[in-house]
């Protein structure tokens, strides 16, 4: 029994940490170990629930994943705040805040935007889906960069001016001169609806469901402006504008692709 003397009159110096309960004079040396393991006990008890509450607190703490709903889609941002987003550096780019669902990227000296954190984005047939306004200025207000395999592009929506939509870029070439040029006059404060999908050797885009973009990729160079390097993998910018997001959310498709809806001739149509 000097093991559990010794352990009890550590203990009431401080050394174990225990607080000992040590028998009146008469008390059996059967008694002392009993009081010691009902010390000992009490004591585990409460750092096994402490370690419980830390073990829960930090779950708590954990960004939660996005759930999808029925038809796959998962939402990219929350709706509050930019948990799993980022402020792109560009350098002179303006504030970007969130408030009731909607992400504001304020116009900056040339771009502003925000770009994903999330590690788990596809890369391949997958489709994004989005809302965007212009609120101010005069160029793009919807510039989205994504990824397609091991490379990334942009689809962009009112750049040049204001007007000009299409992809860059492929072979070299930016949106505003291979084949996915489009022109179309946008009006302010008007929100429209993209729809994205990269498939193998294909990229399609809608708005407000009329085709934007079908262009086949298969051997084609497919790579962002080293304007918007920073926008990679995923990313929202804008050019000298200020512009608003909503409705973001992303799904895996299969790889067969559904027929494309009819082609858009301007989208004040």
């Amino acid at each position: 029994m000097k093991f559990v003397s010794d352990l009890l009159r550590s203990s009431k110096s401080g050394g174990s940490g225990l607080r000992a309960v040590v028998p009146a004079a008469g008390d059996s040396e059967k008694g002392v170990v009993g009081l010691f393991r009902r010390s000992l006990l009490l004591h585990m008890t409460v750092f096994g629930v402490l370690c419980c509450v830390v073990t829960v607190a930090s779950a708590d703490d954990k960004p939660q994943k996005p759930t999808s709903d029925q038809d796959g889609w998962q939402p990219l941002f929350n709706g509050k705040d930019l948990t799993g987003w980022k402020v792109t550096e560009f350098g002179g780019e303006g504030e970007v805040t969130v408030a009731e669902g909607i992400v504001t990227i304020d116009q900056g000296v040339d771009l502003s935007g925000i770009t994903s954190t999330r590690k788990d984005l596809p890369r391949m047939n997958y489709e994004i889906e989005f809302e965007a306004r212009r609120v101010a200025g005069s160029d793009f207000f919807a510039g989205l960069t994504f990824p397609v395999h091991d490379s990334a592009c942009s689809l962009i929506v009112g750049g040049w001016g204001g007007g000009v939509t299409g992809i860059s870029s492929l072979d070299g070439l930016d949106a505003s001169e291979n084949e996915t040029t489009g022109f179309f006059s946008f009006t302010k404060e008007q929100w429209y609806k993209f729809r994205l999908r990269v498939t193998p050797g294909k990229i399609e885009a809608w708005m407000d469901e009329k085709s934007l973009v079908d262009v086949e990729t298969e051997g084609r160079k497919i790579d962002v402006r080293f304007e918007v390097e920073l926008s990679k993998p995923l990313g929202f910018s804008t050019y000298q504008t200020t512009a608003e997001i909503r409705g973001a959310r992303i799904r895996p498709i299969a790889q067969q692709s559904p027929k494309s809806p009819s082609k858009a001739s301007d989208a004040s149509q």
